[in-house]
Order: C-alpha cells, then sequence, then structure tokens
C-alpha cells in the first residue's frame, strides 16, 4: 500500500497526496481518484474510506457530469423500452430542468436547487409557444418533477449520486390550490351532450368511426382500425393497431399503448349497425372512384380511402360540435364520459377496466370516473327514502 506523498506547491505550501485505485467503469476502462489533503492523517482517512466505500458497493466516484448530460444519458437507457411516442413526451417534459438546471453538475445538485426550480416552474413557466403571462398548468409542473425524479433516481443506481435530491421534493398545496382556482378546465360532456351529439351526427358520414370513440375507444385506436379487426356477423370489434402521431404532425403506426390495450369486445348494436352500412358506403365510393380510390383496408377513410389520422378526427369531430351547438371537448375526453357512464351505470370494475385496455381497474376509476351533478341523482333519490320520503311543502 503506497504510502501519501507529500507535495510543496510552489507557494511554498505542503500538502500530501495519494492515488486511489478504484475498479473500472461501465466501458472497462480503469478508475483512479487523487487525494490531496493538507496532512497525512487525511489523506489517509480519505483513502480507507474510499476504499471501504467500494468494498461495500456503496463508492460515489467523484465526477464532472452536468444534469444535461445525465438527462441525454437517460434518454438514451430510457430509447431501450419506452416507444417513440413516449420519448418525444419525455424530451419535451425535461425542456425546463435542462434549461434551468442543465449546466449544474449532477453530484452538485442539491433538494433546494430542484425546490427552486418547481416553485419557479409554477409562478413563470409557460408552454412552448405559449403566450406571455399564460402559466403553466401545476398538473404538468407535476408531470415535469416526476419525470426528473425518475431520471434522477436512475442516476442514483448507476451510482453517479447517492441520493435522489428530488424525492422529497413537491409542489406546494397553496400553488395547486391557486391554480385549481384560476384555470377554467372543461368538464367531460354528460350524458345529455353525448346523446345529443349522437343524434345530430347520424347522417354524416363518419357516424359509425365516432361512435367508436364515443364507446370508450382511445382515437388512435379508432384510427387503426381495420375492416379485418372486425366481425360484422358476430358482433366483435379487436383492438389490436393504433395510428398515433408524433408532434401532431407525424403518423406513427403501432400495436397497442400496452399489452391491456389489446383487446376484443362485443360491439353494441347502434355502432354495430353502423359500420355495417358504412362498410357498404365505402364499397359505393369505391366504384364511383374507380382507379383514384386506394384501398388501405382502415374504417376510418375519406371518399377515397385514405385513412384519417387522430388531428383530422379531432377536427371532424369539432366541427361537428359546432353545428350541433354542443361545447368542444376533446374525442379523448369522451372517453372519460363514456366509462363514467358505465361505472355509475354499475358495470364492474373489473369489466369497466378491460374495457378500457387498463389492467387496473382502481387506475381507471380514479383516471376516468368523474360523476357529474345529473350521475349523482340517484344518490339524491337514495336520501329522500332515507329522510322518510319527499317532505311536504309547509302551508
Amino acid at each position: 500500500m503506497a504510502e501519501p506523498k507529500r507535495i510543496v506547491l510552489r507557494s511554498g505550501k505542503v500538502r500530501w497526496r495519494t492515488v486511489v485505485d478504484a475498479g473500472t467503469d461501465e466501458n472497462g476502462k480503469r478508475i483512479q481518484i487523487t487525494i490531496t489533503k493538507d496532512s497525512q492523517r487525511e489523506v489517509k482517512e480519505e483513502r480507507d474510506r474510499i476504499r471501504h466505500q467500494l468494498k461495500a458497493g456503496d463508492l460515489i466516484v467523484p465526477s464532472k457530469l452536468t444534469v444535461a448530460e445525465w438527462l441525454d444519458q437517460w434518454l438514451a437507457y430510457k430509447r431501450r423500452d419506452v416507444e417513440e411516442t413516449s420519448i418525444t413526451t419525455y424530451e419535451l417534459n425535461l425542456l425546463h430542468p435542462r434549461e434551468r438546471l442543465g449546466h449544474i453538475r449532477l453530484q452538485e445538485l442539491t433538494e433546494d436547487h430542484v425546490q427552486e426550480f418547481v416553485d419557479e416552474l409554477v409562478a413563470s413557466g409557460r408552454r412552448s409557444g405559449g403566450k406571455p403571462g399564460t402559466r403553466l398548468a401545476v398538473s404538468t409542473a407535476v408531470v415535469v418533477l416526476n419525470r426528473l425524479r425518475q431520471a434522477l433516481g436512475r442516476a442514483v443506481i448507476r451510482k453517479h449520486i447517492s441520493t435522489n435530491p428530488a424525492q422529497y421534493v413537491r409542489v406546494s398545496l397553496a400553488d395547486k390550490k391557486t391554480d385549481k382556482r384560476d384555470r377554467t378546465r372543461s368538464a367531460p360532456w354528460s350524458v345529455i351532450e353525448v346523446q345529443r351529439f349522437v343524434k345530430g351526427i347520424e347522417q354524416d358520414r363518419l357516424y359509425a368511426p365516432l361512435l367508436l370513440s364515443l364507446m370508450g375507444l382511445r382515437p388512435a385506436e379508432v384510427c387503426g382500425q381495420r375492416w379485418t379487426d372486425l366481425d360484422l356477423k358476430s358482433g366483435a370489434i379487436e383492438i389490436a393497431n393504433t395510428r398515433t402521431m408524433i408532434g401532431n404532425v407525424r403518423v406513427l403506426e403501432k400495436d397497442t399503448k400496452t399489452s391491456s390495450g389489446e383487446r376484443a369486445l362485443p360491439l353494441p348494436q347502434g355502432p354495430l349497425e353502423a359500420l355495417k352500412r358504412f362498410k357498404a358506403q365505402q364499397a359505393r365510393e369505391k366504384l364511383a372512384a374507380g382507379e383514384g380510390y386506394t384501398d388501405t383496408g382502415y374504417v376510418a377513410v375519406d371518399e377515397l380511402g385514405l385513412p384519417v389520422n387522430t388531428r383530422q378526427l379531432r377536427e371532424y369531430a369539432y366541427k361537428l360540435m359546432d353545428s350541433t351547438g354542443l361545447r368542444r371537448v376533446r374525442l379523448y375526453d369522451a372517453r372519460h364520459s363514456c366509462l363514467t357512464y358505465l361505472a355509475v351505470n354499475g358495470v364492474p370494475d373489473v369489466v369497466l377496466a378491460a374495457w378500457a385496455g387498463h389492467t387496473n381497474a382502481s387506475f381507471t376509476k380514479r383516471r376516468y370516473v368523474h360523476p357529474g351533478i345529473e350521475d349523482l341523482r340517484s344518490a339524491a333519490t337514495a336520501w329522500d327514502g332515507f329522510h322518510g320520503g319527499a317532505q311536504k311543502p309547509s302551508v
């Protein structure tokens, strides 16, 4: 074991130095840690500490790696098991941390740094391209923080840092309350609004695909639906293919979001009959267009057979909402209305989750089931019974 060497600096000051062999990195490169202290005793103590941590597997090797550099490495790692659309979302989530924390060395990042970043993000952050003065939603800040926490958690596993500085950071309760008070959110359609929409678009060409959106399918699942996935004789639909969009520009065709998303559902009578009529209509359109028709095999197509993407379906639905006098909601939010209706009408949790394409019924109910005042009428009626019937008005 080499003893610390005595070093005389140009100023005449005496210091002590030694080099500790700390094994190899993930690329097989030898790791050496140089220790320089004011006394021989301090050098030996630090050397012993490093060797003890190395033996215990707890050694954090000093590094100049910045937060931005680590986020790049983490995203590269996530590409191994996350879909392209998710990676794009991850990159957007990490824009703010990269901009405000990226210059800090990873090993120097503290909880105070992260908390200050989150507080500032809530106070002054805004979406890319958003209008000046438009605050970032607290829910978005929470997503950003969660993504940063995941990336830093991986840095702990890789032994770049000993603890996760974002582990206990939270958006303040005061900020959550302020955001809830000041930010208007469009509620999903009520059952009555859904029924008005369905009635109002009965004669529309895309009535059948839109009905699929109104029975709980995701827009990407509707756009990815192929006629080969449908059994119009037995009345069944298989959800196995999706057509989603990256950056609202490029279409990406892939399998379902999760393994539980790949499912087979019985078709309600209304959508079944609408699909039969739509298939016959497409056959007539193909005959009329002749060589100008492209037989893509998708259900949601235009008059020439070209598939409709999620953006086009959304904008088309908005026009129909305007023409029927209904407030605009996202088609994805219609999924909330559908699943709330099923839950309120007694569909068992396990069936509700399977219909939605989830593995966890509690997630389905927490995320998608939002009973409105009309859904609660049955509870008011029950209270009348509990209170001994309707009260007679006083004379």
